[in-house]
């Protein structure tokens, strides 16, 4: 890829009549080749994309991987995503937070933009320090390394008749070989070493900084070079073709943050990750209760497979004999999560609950286009449906059409026949959360189901919530054609602080011809004559990452998986009956008066007779030691609670006594003994700078701040890194690159 956009620089450095404001330019780049190649922003591109595996992250066939995409400033606020800007605290300290589109995908639903991206913050934090181990000297050596390895790969091809495609190169050459090409993937075979074969009988080669001088002389071998190594690497000539000889040498400097140049050695690195990992709140410290993400326990024995180098170090490429282990794995999940699921078959391919939601209404697109009824293009979504829904179908071509609800939170079945029968023969599906974001499960779901079907329309659901379904219920027995399953919710792998995520789909046998296929590997089951295409780079998705499932759904067996379900639905509603009297659940079951898996607290009229709103609780819940709910989300104002299976009884009232004791809190706003705000909830979080400062001029105590209950004091306390922040600022004055903030502990 990097040597055709390399030729292609050429052209680009002579514009055509094209003006830049009739055109948008996208350069799809290399990192490891731009730490010695000129970088996009100087041949006048707009935008530029790529991955960041080449930084550290293993292959793993296929992913997990983190993408980038950077662009000019001008185009800054219109990238989709969540972006890291600047603001500052009360005390004025600089402070780095999400900005502009944080969950927006939630609140603008289908004009969101950041629906298309799936956060790989872990794989991206991995390549960030694989960067600021070797910094731009290290990396710089690690580039012209391989480049120079590459040169003289090429060198000796071409002194044994091969012809090199291009002219410019870094680290991939096009070879159109003089020898049989049976005889090269005989010899190939036999030094273990794949080769990508194209049908024009040229063939491609990759290096990277793993390769070894062995490797080299092995790929002589294997294109009949009789030249040695050596004889090979005298040769001045060898440099004629050196990027660092031509134009496209970079020139400018890179990584000059001081971040990226202190950190050289093991010691000094791990010192630096350990002062981040300690700014962190994480299941280590607390539960982290955030409605619809089910933030549950990772187990060791599930992650350990994830560095085991035979399921790691495979290119997603490979023939397919070469990947017997994953392709057992493939099968025997595939036939786990349609049996726990109702469905026929599977896709793995999406690297997300949204890839995955996009994935699933193609595939209803396409069934319906095979039928020849291009015009069922709408798309039924109710208000209780997950966040990202309604972008998901507006990225699918799609007309979104919502559905009210009842005031318990159920679909309103009258409004839905209205919509029904005013789209009739226009209805492509409708798209159901179940049980819905509102924390309750839908009674007419089947019902739902049928009426979509009269209208021949399919039934997507929401895959989000089956920690509330596995075991007890399944959404292919009630009616559903198509659902995504987020791996990294129900089945136990991370969410990373926003990725690696999976979101593999499921179908009815109807629907499976129209899955996704990919351009290059043929999948286990290739009978999708008519699939409309991949939806990601990897045949398997993020394979890399599929075994922590597999390992869950093993070794909790049918009777362990339906009991966390169990658990899950139980500590929900322990939790909510708890806090009766102190705040109301929005919404409950109007016959049983019970809950899902999560359930909504109303902190709307704490406004009216308190100034407090819900960011406040949030920040509040900072001090107890805990992360906050999802906040003003799905209903604006409140908070959504989802306990998982993962939490004991203890730790499940150590939250709830600190949301009681937040509520007395707000009472004594409500009396007058507090002001409505100069008061721990409008204040919080109150930072250790802060509490030990000589100037505590605030009308509480420093123990009320710091400490408001026993517990927290006894505990590890987690101290927040800044104060309150000021959101307001941080949106007007966003900084997208690193400004000088130099890190807490200078080592």
């Amino acid at each position: 890829m990097c040597s055709t956009v390399i030729d292609q620089l050429e052209l680009i450095n002579h514009p055509t009549n094209l003006t830049h404001s009739q055109t948008i330019t996208v350069c799809a780049t290399d990192l490891l080749a731009l730490c010695i190649v000129r970088p996009p922003s100087e041949f006048d591109f707009d935008v530029c994309v790529g991955s960041s595996q080449r930084f550290g992250v293993p292959m793993g066939y296929g992913g997990p991987h983190a993408g980038f995409f950077a662009c000019r400033q001008s185009l800054v606020r219109l990238m989709p995503g969540r972006m890291i800007g600047v603001t500052r605290d009360v005390n004025g300290q600089d402070a780095y937070r999400l900005a502009l589109q944080t969950r927006e995908q939630h609140i603008r639903r289908d004009k969101a933009t950041s629906n298309i991206c799936t956060a790989q913050a872990l794989l991206a934090n991995m390549a960030a320090m694989y960067s600021v181990y070797h910094g731009p000297k290290g990396l710089k050596e690690i580039a012209t390394r391989v480049h120079n390895l590459t040169l003289v790969l090429a060198k000796g091809l071409q002194n044994s008749g091969n012809k090199i495609v291009h002219n410019h190169f870094f680290d991939t050459i096009l070879v159109s070989p003089v020898g049989d090409e049976k005889h090269i993937l005989a010899r190939a075979q036999e030094k273990k070493i794949n080769l990508r074969y194209f049908d024009d009988n040229s063939i491609g080669v990759a290096l990277d900084e793993t390769v070894t001088l062995d490797d080299v002389r092995d790929l002589l071998y294997v294109f009949g070079s009789s030249s040695s190594l050596e004889e090979i690497a005298e040769n001045e000539d060898i440099l004629r073709d050196s990027i660092l000889k031509s134009e496209f040498k970079r020139t400018s400097p890179f990584m000059a943050h001081p971040i990226f140049n202190m950190y050289h050695s093991e010691t000094r690195i791990v010192r630096y990750m350990k002062t981040l990992e300690n700014k962190d709140l994480s299941l280590v410290h607390s539960m982290i209760p955030l409605g619809s993400c089910t933030m549950k326990l990772n187990s060791t024995t599930e992650m350990m497979p994830c560095s085991f180098r035979e399921f790691a170090d495979i290119h997603p490429f490979v023939p397919v004999e070469q990947a017997k282990g994953y392709n057992a794995l493939f099968t025997e999940l595939e036939k786990d999560l349609c049996e726990i699921t109702g469905y026929d078959r599977i896709c793995f391919q999406p690297n997300s609950g949204a890839q995955g939601e996009y994935a699933g209404l193609r595939v209803i697109q396409s069934y319906h286009n095979s039928q020849g009824e291009n015009q069922r293009t709408v798309c039924l979504i109710p208000v209780s449906a997950h966040g990202t829904n309604a972008a998901s179908a507006i990225m699918a071509g799609m007309t979104v059409e919502p559905i009210s609800v009842t005031r318990n939170g159920s679909i309103d079945i009258e409004n839905l026949k209205q919509k029904l029968e005013k789209f009739n023969n226009r209805l492509s599906c409708i798209m159901i959360t179940y049980p819905s974001t509102f924390g309750v499960f839908e009674e007419t779901i089947a019902e739902i189901c049928r009426m979509a079907h009269s209208y021949g329309g399919q039934v997507y659901m929401d895959g989000a919530n089956m920690n509330a379904q596995v075991g007890l219920c399944r959404p292919g027995d009630y009616g559903s054609d198509v659902s995504h399953l987020n791996l990294h919710k129900t089945f136990a792998i991370p969410h990373g602080g926003g990725g690696p995520g999976m979101g593999p789909i499921v179908v009815k046998e109807h629907l499976a011809p129209f899955l996704p296929s990919h351009p290059v590997v043929e999948l286990l089951d290739p009978a999708r004559p008519n699939s409309f295409g991949a939806v990601s780079a990897g045949p398997y998705g993020s394979s890399c990452i599929l075994p922590i499932s597999w390992a869950y759904i093993k070794m909790m067996g049918a009777e362990g998986l339906r009991r966390a379900t169990q658990v899950a639905i139980l500590n929900a509603n322990y939790m909510s009956k708890r806090l009766e009297g102190h705040y109301k659940t929005l919404f409950q079951s109007p016959e049983s008066g019970l809950v899902a898996h999560e359930f909504i607290l109303d902190i709307r009229d704490f406004k009216k007779t308190a100034n407090v709103e819900a960011a406040d609780i949030a920040k509040r819940l900072m001090d107890y030691g805990f992360h906050a709910p999802t906040m003003s989300w799905p209903v604006n104002g409140t908070l959504m609670v989802e306990p998982t299976e993962s939490e004991d009884k203890l730790e499940l009232d150590r939250f709830c006594d600190s949301l009681i004791a937040i509520r007395e809190e707000i009472a004594m706003i409500e009396e007058g003994k507090m002001d409505k705000h100069l008061n721990p909830l409008k204040l919080a979080p109150h930072t250790q700078q802060q509490v030990l400062s000589d100037n505590w001029d605030r009308p509480y105590s420093r123990e009320l701040a710091a400490f408001p209950r026993e517990f927290v004091r006894a505990d590890n306390k987690l101290w927040p890194t800044v104060g309150r922040i000021d959101d307001i600022y941080g949106d007007k004055h966003l900084v997208c690159t690193c400004p000088p903030i130099l890190p807490s502990y200078n080592y």
